[in-house]
């Protein structure tokens, strides 16, 4: 079982909700897709190892053999090549590795060399198997980071991937192909905003989800109400609680000093892996 833990926009408690799932199920493993600001190992009391580099294929010309054609950069939609009248130049940053430009080149003068984007770096504790990615600084490019990543689950065990926040490219890239997307959301306006901007994906995804209500308690019933009205499921409530706040500015997650929710993390997943999220 693959499932997904995402958000419209950051500090909801996506971390907070896949880390103790995590913890709270048999036979885990949490990937860690946030790859430009990793942060689930911090609840973890572990070593992380590197695991692998990331690349990704940029083109090299040889100018031997270009005739400036400009056939390249009229096939990249991402303006990685510029043809002028006796040079190319490459944009190694622009370039999303299609590899579509030495496709087109009738001269066969482009090439293609690796460059390393990121790593991949793994560990385990409390008997989760643990990855996240790391995008180096600078680069613009998370989803080739987040491909490799999920390429490290594992169809025998359980898996909860914890998304980027927001609706873009890597929370895309995230949530597609997963058996099930936990949406984390607060019951404040700006939740209820961004959780319409992720039903919205989810929905074009094709990926069943549910609804978790973090912090409830403040704000007010509009997400409830959103979620009947969509016949969405609102599958758990985590109250504004003094004692899970403190625990998480320890980074400790709260299944771990309280062991009810650990009995209603489960739960949730049994409902999930039931198929009777609906």
């Amino acid at each position: 079982m693959i499932i997904s833990v995402a958000s419209g926009k950051g500090g909801t408690g996506k971390t907070t909700i896949a880390t103790n799932m995590a913890l709270s199920i048999a036979n885990a493993q949490l990937l860690d897709c946030d790859v430009e600001e990793p942060d689930s190992h911090l609840f973890f009391d572990m070593d992380l190892e590197k695991v692998e580099d990331v690349y990704l294929s940029v083109p090299v010309v040889d100018n031997e053999k270009c005739d400036y054609c400009q056939k390249c950069s009229k096939f990249c939609q991402y303006n990685a090549i510029a043809v002028l009248p006796s040079d190319i130049l490459i944009f190694p940053q622009l370039c999303h590795g299609c590899g579509g430009c030495t496709l087109v080149c009738p001269k066969g003068a482009i090439t293609e060399e690796k460059r390393i984007i990121g790593i991949i770096e793994g560990g385990g504790s409390d008997g989760v198997e643990f990855y996240h990615g790391m995008l180096n600084i600078g680069e613009p490019m998370a989803t080739p980071i987040i491909k490799t990543l999920k390429k490290k689950i594992d169809k025998e065990k359980n898996a909860i991937l914890d998304s980027p926040p927001g609706t873009s490219c890597p929370a895309v890239e995230t949530i597609r192909g997963t058996d099930f997307c936990l949406l984390v959301t607060e019951p404040t306006p700006f939740g209820l905003y961004d959780l319409k901007l992720a039903v919205e994906v989810v929905q074009h995804l094709a990926v069943p989800f549910g609804v978790v209500i973090n912090r409830d308690g403040i704000g007010d019933d509009r997400v409830e109400k959103f979620c009947m009205e969509r016949d969405i499921p609102v599958l758990m409530k985590i109250p504004h609680n003094e004692d899970i706040a403190r625990l998480y500015s320890n980074g400790q997650p709260f299944v771990l000093e309280m062991p009810e929710w650990k009995e209603e993390f489960v739960r949730l997943f049994n409902v999930i892996q039931r198929g009777d999220a609906k």
